[in-house]
């Protein structure tokens, strides 16, 4: 039974992911993968930098990935249905 509710819970995850984003996390979702790019851009750089700039640059990657990914989940509340657990 325990089981069963891990996967309606996958398929919740799935359905929302799939389902229209509203516009204001849109414009999130491409600030948080501008962000990652930048982070990228740091960490893979071909000059020396200090160790410092680096670390910020990882942090950057990360954060701009999360904000991506929970941006994307984001749906509007008409898509979000409501249900009542037993």
């Amino acid at each position: 039974m325990n089981e069963k509710r891990l996967q309606d819970k996958l398929k919740t995850i799935g359905k929302r992911c799939q389902a229209e984003t509203p516009p204001f996390f849109k414009k999130l979702r491409t600030v948080g993968l501008v962000i990652a790019a930048v982070g990228t851009t740091v960490v893979a750089s071909p000059l020396a930098l200090p160790a410092a700039v680096i670390t910020a640059g990882g942090y950057l990657i990360l954060g701009g990935s999360i904000m991506t990914a929970v941006s994307q989940a984001a749906v509007s509340e008409q898509d979000c249905e409501i249900e009542d657990e037993d």
